[in-house]
């Protein structure tokens, strides 16, 4: 394990593998999210790691994006300015990063004078080399605001069909990836204002990538792009050493790997080389790229801008420690297609693999050699000299050999999910063994083979420190303690630069060696726990905060109601607590959970007999007597398709006439957004009638009947919607049942009502 604390800064080195290693920079626009750390950072920390522990010299470059309109709009929002923005969060991204274990050679900003003096070079070698030109394009104009608006200063409805996301920004809609020009959004408004911009000429200078395309060995047509500089990495190796050319102009001699997420892709593969290679100079371009697709969270999508999900601080405040969060976000790892953080998943995965597995196989080996004689080995680890005519040890070590060569077949090709997923096999291996050779047993009737066991297990449990260092560091240096060795000697290669000590792990420590004491080194993960997280972490982080000061308006209306009591001064507490709950009051008129939603089973549908368009439904709701509902769904949904089925019912509406007859609730249903087509929101079929809809993390009971002048159901409704996963959710947090999540057939991005 190398040494990260070293003040000289590592440069190239003939003959030895010199990789350079980087992950996209993170904008400074918000706390990163589970989702952007597993998308760059964490997944490129990872592959660094496993380079030193490999012997390659390697360096992992990273840093904040701190220009552009990112920021331009979060100062706004803050009302900051953007080097306060900057300071604010460069400080935040980097304590998150630094608890989450990530091993950076150097994290800078792209703030910094180097970032400067490197931009003007390379533009104007550029200019010198006539790769640039200028040219007229058109641009939203904001005449409230009197500018041009940049692209993350528009939103608007994705003009992609099928998605009409409502709040695509200018440069690229964050429902359905699609990168945009902001003159293509429908309905688009600036930001700040909020007013529709308007579209006027400017001028502007742009990349010439179709006179560039041979020299990028483009495959696809290229058109031009206005001119971004994303060389953000190279000013960032100049902070960390002055011979930075060493590294970004020595293709012959360093090997490129950059990591990043799908959205990130034609900046890095365009852009970023085009750019260099207009300089005319040999730079050092991308040997690989990693990417990774979306992890999404829970029914809705990780939103760094909107503040949905679970971000590096609310994971660095839980009592799950983090080695489980980065094994949990690596096994999910997309590399492939999209996957999905859920918090039952991660207490499964916490509990069966990392406490049943890995630290049940590790915990029996330590604490049976740490037993005293006569019952154990009294920490010592005993002589197995016998060890490689032993059969069953002899059948481990073949495939313990087989799978560390396919560990670093996958690693090497960046397929870290892959690796990770081998390694654990090698602790599945290692339990089997146990459990086969019978240790406890040959102890009193067989010490030699015994010792060969126990000897073994423990060369095994070297490996996999080795092997999971990279996913797991916290985790390997607990291992190294316990085995009373130095973490710094950790290594996936010997002198000669191989593995091949794996095929033979009753020879990777020796005998007589005392190690450490054994401790659990994982702890089970309760479904209490979970539940608590998930509520806790429901919503946007603005939902988050609104209860959170409603929570402690409630706590100070008690507190001060208690101290009444004591010192006799009842009226004035009364007064004090009302002005305390009066803060709490803007939560209480537009929390969802004043809807009384249940699941409804509907025991008979017909026609209304004065109206075409109405259906007349007999609801049970659990109640006993059915309740009868009126619907405007004739011609939507056939009227066979509405018998004995399970709805979702809003049941505290006021009674209204309609045609005649007194429709006592009314039935959940989504719509297009032009309004052609409508599906009735459906719960589980295993949903127990009558049982109520919540929302996870919002408590509180409904009113008994909503008042129609208070506008509730109207201040809610607009919240409400099926999203790009067909779950039906109010601001992202999904319709619950005891058997699951509510959903629609087809319509996706539509309204509930």
């Amino acid at each position: 394990m190398e040494d990260l604390n070293r003040t000289v800064p590592k440069l190239p080195i003939p003959g030895k593998r010199n990789i350079l290693i980087t992950s996209a920079l993170p904008y400074v626009n918000n706390v990163p999210h589970l989702g952007n750390i597993i998308g760059c950072v964490l997944s490129a920390d990872v592959f660094a790691r496993y380079c030193r522990l490999r012997g390659y010299n390697a360096i992992y470059i990273c840093g904040t994006d701190e220009y552009g309109t990112a920021t331009e709009t979060k100062a706004m929002e803050e009302n900051s300015t953007p080097k306060q923005i900057c300071d604010k969060y460069h400080a935040i991204h980097k304590e998150v990063y630094d608890w989450f274990n990530i091993s950076f050679d150097e994290f800078g900003r792209t703030s910094s004078p180097q970032q400067t003096e490197v931009c003007q070079t390379i533009f104007k070698k550029l200019l010198e080399n006539n790769w640039l030109s200028e040219n007229t394009m058109q641009q939203l104009y904001c005449d409230t605001c009197e500018r041009f608006l940049a692209d993350r200063l528009v939103e608007g409805n994705c003009p992609t069909e099928g998605c009409n996301y409502d709040s695509a920004r200018g440069d690229q809609c964050e429902n359905c990836g699609k990168l945009l020009n902001p003159t293509e959004l429908i309905n688009p408004r600036c930001k700040q204002c909020k007013n529709a911009p308007r579209i006027r000429d400017t001028n502007h200078l742009f990349l010439e990538l179709p006179l560039l395309k041979d020299k990028l060995n483009l495959r696809t047509r290229c058109s031009m792009f206005g001119l971004m500089l994303p060389i953000g990495y190279v000013s960032i190796t100049s902070c960390y050493t002055p011979d930075w050319e060493k590294w970004w102009k020595n293709p012959e001699n360093v090997e490129l790997y950059q990591f990043m997420g799908k959205d990130n892709v034609p900046f890095h593969t365009v852009m970023f080389p085009s750019t260099l290679l207009g300089t005319g100079e040999n730079w050092t371009l991308m040997k690989t790229i990693s990417v990774t697709e979306y992890l999404n969270y829970e029914a809705g999508k990780f939103s760094k801008s909107k503040g949905v999900g679970v971000f590096g601080n609310d994971a660095k405040d839980t009592n799950i420690p983090v080695e489980v969060w980065r094994y949990y976000l690596l096994t999910n790892r997309p590399e492939v297609s999209d996957t999905l953080f859920t918090w039952s998943d991660l207490q499964a995965k916490s509990n069966n693999e990392l406490l049943n597995n890995l630290g049940n196989f590790i915990n029996r080996v330590l604490s049976f050699l740490a037993k005293p004689p006569g019952s154990g080995y009294g920490s010592v680890i005993p002589d197995a000299p016998d060890a490689g005519s032993h059969p069953l040890t002899n059948k481990l070590a073949e495939e313990v050999g087989k799978y560390v060569e396919q560990y670093l077949e996958a690693m090497e090709k960046v397929k870290l999910k892959q690796g990770l997923k081998t390694a654990m096999s090698i602790s599945s291996e290692g339990n089997a063994y146990l459990q086969e050779s019978q240790f406890w047993r040959l102890y009193k009737e067989d010490l030699p083979s015994c010792s060969i066991v126990v000897k073994t297990s423990l060369g095994l449990v070297y490996l996999l420190a080795c092997l999971l260092e990279p996913f797991m560091p916290s985790f390997s240096v607990e291992v190294f303690k316990q085995l009373n060795l130095p973490p710094e000697q950790a290594s996936l290669c010997d002198e000669k630069g191989d593995m091949d000590k794996a095929k033979r792990p009753w020879e990777i420590l020796p005998a007589g060696h005392k190690i450490g004491t054994p401790e659990p080194l994982f702890k089970e993960l309760k479904i209490e726990e979970v539940e608590d997280y998930r509520k806790k972490f429901a919503g946007s982080q603005a939902d988050r905060l609104e209860r959170e000061e409603a929570g402690k308006a409630a706590k100070l209306a008690e507190e001060l109601k208690k101290k009444a009591t004591v010192g006799g001064k009842k009226q004035q507490a009364k007064k004090l607590a009302g002005e305390a709950k009066s803060r709490g009051t803007v939560e209480q008129e537009i929390s969802i959970t004043r809807l009384d939603i249940r699941v409804g089973l509907i025991k008979k549908a017909q026609k209304h007999p004065d109206a075409e368009s109405l259906y007349v439904e007999e609801i049970d709701l659990g109640e006993g007597d059915c309740r009868t509902v009126v619907s405007g769904l004739v011609k939507y949904i056939p009227l066979e398709e509405m018998q004995n089925r399970k709805v979702c019912v809003l049941c505290n509406l006021k009674p209204a006439n309609m045609r005649g007859i007194k429709s006592e609730a009314m039935v959940l249903a989504a719509s297009s957004s032009d309004h052609t087509k409508v599906e009735l929101v459906d719960p589980p079929q295993s949903a127990v009638v009558g049982e109520r809809v919540t929302f996870p993390g919002f408590e509180g009971e409904p009113d008994d009947v909503l008042n129609p002048k208070k506008k509730v159901w109207e201040t809610l409704q607009v919240d409400l919607q099926s999203n790009s996963d067909l779950v039906a959710c109010y601001k992202d947090i999904p319709l619950t049942t005891s058997a699951g999540v509510c959903k629609v057939a087809s319509i996706s991005n539509g309204s509930i009502r």
